[in-house]
């Protein structure tokens, strides 16, 4: 959940200083790159990072004033706010394949502090429910409110667990040759159970009609943007045991994330461009040859890798007639874009301890029925909002006090579809009017009384707030229709198999969230496999296997899933 905003003051919000990368010139370029990465998000920084540790020279062509794509951070007025870090699961202290890239991809230098063990509280009305760090302790409260069905959860825990153990499948068939389909499809169809895929809604209905559980278990279904009755059990199955154990947020914010990759792509001789707009990708007959920047300079490459997203690399950075003949406008034809957003950057002149602020996220839902809920609030935006999310990021990390001295910050996110802003457009960031900026007043007060609601000790504390839309989305991280999570994660979304690194063009990789799932593991995960992709196994296993080196078992696993 995501963006840089605009702010309600009348005049111009103020750029933020943070900064992450290098600024893009023509003349600071160096020589002759091994290969190209179009966008710095997660999933590209972890691509040329894995590259530069292979040895190859690799530079990272960011748009925006900053890198990390949604790991970014910005300030603005002495305060500062992540746009989409707002918590990563399985990177404590147990060696999960998550927290062991983090420390290959960052040399050791990340680290992470722990949000408390209620790491996600779901609020149906005015009841509310905890999700707890840990797999027993997780029952147990559930428990706690749902007495006669533990076995209904335990027999959900098994179902995640399931998607768990099909993903190495999942990967794989995304780095073998496309031919190899029809067995891999085979083997599905014999051996995977056969709720995988389904809707989230249609699985737990399977094991439960209590639809209050349902509504708790789903909870967290702002995390890839798709209702229960229309996303995919993969991917709420991914979430869900992404968090399982906890939640966690990097010491000294999120731009932290982009700020320890960086240096082991320079170390090959790399580097990571900001305010670098690449035009169009250039092309020697059906092989990619490299890219031209907005200012006309041609930067030529033997591989280019595109973490712009599917829209953006075949409708615009790709030339028109490349993606028809290589049937990309087709396949473009079977998936959507994800949901867009409105987001509430607060400010307070007092600390998280001092405001009694959590270091837990709150889910705040108006009732259990999340499918109607939502679709009314999409069909008029003066309905009761359906879900809205509360997070704290001065609570989360340790430094904040440190770095910003008696202050505090709250991020508050809540679906916001594009068409209620696309008539300003147009308009320049930070200059689109009095109408524009009266409807995100709207947005904003609206948000707030939810906020008072569970929090009534911050009314009159706030120092300072400012409203991200869908347009904000796309002016800082080029999704044109404000999506958040790249693709729609619905059960046809998994069943493309031309989501998948290397693409029909010689020389043109995709990596990011669009290529495995989204949510920072999910990008960061496609960035291992676009970089196993290119390096092929001879040169890519024992890369892989310095990443995943074992602490105990490590590497059994790792040869099993041979990403």
């Amino acid at each position: 959940m995501i963006v840089s905003t605009e702010s309600h003051d009348r005049s111009a919000p103020k750029p933020s200083r943070l900064r992450i990368g290098r600024r893009y010139r023509a003349n600071r370029l160096d020589g002759r790159y091994d290969t190209i990465v179009i966008g710095s998000g997660i999933g590209g920084l972890t691509t040329a990072a894995l590259l530069s540790a292979a040895g190859k020279k690799v530079l990272v062509l960011e748009q925006h004033y900053t890198a990390g794509g949604f790991t970014h951070a910005y300030d603005r007025n002495g305060y500062e706010w992540d746009v989409g870090v707002h918590y990563i699961g399985d990177v404590g202290e147990h060696p999960t394949m998550t927290r062991q890239l983090f420390d290959f991809l960052s040399a050791g230098t990340l680290q992470w502090a722990p949000m408390d063990d209620t790491y996600d509280r779901i609020c149906l009305g005015d009841e509310q429910f905890d999700l707890r760090a840990g797999r027993q302790a997780f029952v147990d409260e559930l428990v706690r409110s749902f007495p006669d069905e533990r076995g209904v959860i335990e027999q959900y825990l098994e179902r995640v667990d399931a998607v768990g153990r099909a993903m190495p499948l999942i990967t794989l068939e995304k780095l073998l040759p496309s031919w190899c389909t029809r067995f891999t499809r085979l083997w599905k169809k014999l051996r995977w159970p056969a709720y995988l895929n389904k809707t989230t809604y249609e699985v737990l209905r399977e094991l439960t009609d209590n639809e209050k559980l349902i509504a708790v278990l789903t909870g967290q279904w702002g995390d890839n943007g798709m209702t229960p009755k229309t996303g995919s059990f993969i991917i709420h199955a991914l979430i869900a045991k992404h968090y399982l154990y906890g939640g966690y947020y990097p010491v000294g914010g999120a731009s932290k994330i982009a700020e320890t990759i960086i240096p082991q792509i320079q170390s090959s001789g790399g580097e990571v461009f900001t305010y670098a707009e690449v035009e169009t990708i250039l092309l020697d007959g059906n092989r990619a040859r490299g890219v031209r920047m907005a200012d006309g300079t041609e930067i030529e490459a033997p591989l280019v890798v595109s973490g712009a997203g599917v829209f953006n690399t075949f409708e615009k950075l790709l030339p028109q007639s490349a993606s028809e003949y290589a049937g990309y406008f087709r396949d473009l034809d079977t998936v959507n874009p994800s949901m867009a957003h409105v987001c509430l950057y607060i400010g307070l002149q007092r600390t998280a301890e001092e405001l009694g602020l959590p270091k837990t996220n709150y889910w705040l839902y108006p009732s259990a029925d999340y499918e109607s809920d939502t679709r009314r609030f999409l069909e008029d935006r003066d309905s009761q909002i359906p879900l809205v999310y509360i997070s704290f990021p001065s609570a989360k990390d340790p430094s904040f006090t440190r770095r910003y001295p008696g202050r505090a910050t709250i991020e508050i996110v809540a679906p916001g579809k594009y068409e209620w802003f696309a008539q300003w457009h147009e308009q320049p960031w930070g200059k689109r009017g009095e109408d524009y900026d009266a409807l995100k007043q709207q947005f904003s007060e609206r948000l707030l009384e939810h906020l008072y609601k569970h929090f009534p000790q911050l009314r009159g504390q706030i120092d300072y707030c400012e409203l991200s839309t869908p347009l904000s989305t796309d002016y800082f991280c080029r999704y044109s229709r404000g999506e958040i999570y790249g693709l729609d994660h619905d059960p046809n979304r998994f069943t493309q198999t031309w989501l998948r690194p290397k693409t029909r063009i010689g020389g043109l990789y995709l990596t990011g969230q669009d290529i495995m799932s989204c949510g920072v593991a999910g990008a960061m995960f496609a960035g291992v496999a676009t970089a196993q992709s290119i390096l092929g196994w001879r040169r890519g296993l024992p890369l892989l296997r310095r990443i995943f080196r074992a602490k105990s078992n490590r590497e059994n696993e790792l040869n099993k899933v041979c990403i």
